[in-house]
């Protein structure tokens, strides 16, 4: 089953001398359970892709589906919702929220949508993240390892389709890379999720399914390794 589909998308950046063409033409569709990783150069378009991909950042042109759903065809109200709701966004640098604790951070999209928070979907992240028995605890209480695990339990609280990560190992050591990579593949199999990740370790990626390479805005490399 189709869970993302990219047609012909292009985002261009600035005008005349000084424009830039981040996307050039882009298109590819990803299955539901697919775990794909997206290498490439600095510059490449790598990360202007995911942020299109996830509603963060609108194209100049082409269309992103979602389930079927055309992305960009929401008002900006729709978009923050598909944002909470439909996708999961990891980043390198975790933008925890200072004041909230471990649990006020993981449960941050549920509260936004004003909805009562699943006690036994926190619990079980937070066994599954390793991380109970700390809940109370703040961002700066925590290792860096502990910090990006918070960010995951906040990105896949609300269940979504896709998650998106971008260098989500970017700032760890070797052991807690690891442990962050089989943790986002453990819940890419459990709930059968759509794991995108972006990463500079090879490691990491030819643990995916499907490894996407992008150079200067194309993709010149699409490959399944397994699945």
């Amino acid at each position: 089953m189709e869970m993302l589909r990219v047609e012909n998308l292009t985002k261009i950046y600035g005008t005349g001398e000084n424009q830039v063409r981040a996307l050039d033409g882009v298109s590819f569709s990803v299955e539901k359970g697919q775990f794909v990783s997206i290498i490439g150069p600095s510059g490449s378009g790598k990360s202007t892709l995911l942020h299109i991909l996830g509603g963060v950042d609108r194209p100049t042109g082409g269309k992103v589906f979602v389930n079927g759903q055309d992305v960009y065809a929401r008002n900006e109200d729709q978009l923050a919702i598909f944002r909470r709701r439909e996708v999961g966004l990891i980043y390198q640098f975790y933008n925890l929220i200072p004041v909230l604790n471990v649990e006020e951070n993981i449960t941050l999209p549920v509260l936004m949508d004003g909805r009562p928070v699943n006690r036994d979907r926190l619990h079980e992240m937070l066994d599954t993240l390793g991380l109970r028995g700390r809940e109370r605890a703040l961002p700066n209480q925590l290792s860096g390892g502990q910090q990006q695990r918070v960010s995951i339990g906040r990105a896949l609280m609300n269940a979504p389709a896709v998650v998106l990560a971008d260098e989500p190992t970017g700032n760890l050591d070797s052991k807690n890379s690891q442990d962050i990579v089989e943790l986002l593949r453990f819940s890419n199999r459990r709930y059968n999720q759509t794991l995108i990740v972006i990463t500079h370790d090879e490691s990491i990626a030819l643990q995916a399914d499907r490894i996407m390479a992008i150079e200067d805005g194309k993709i010149i490399r699409d490959e399944v390794i397994r699945g």
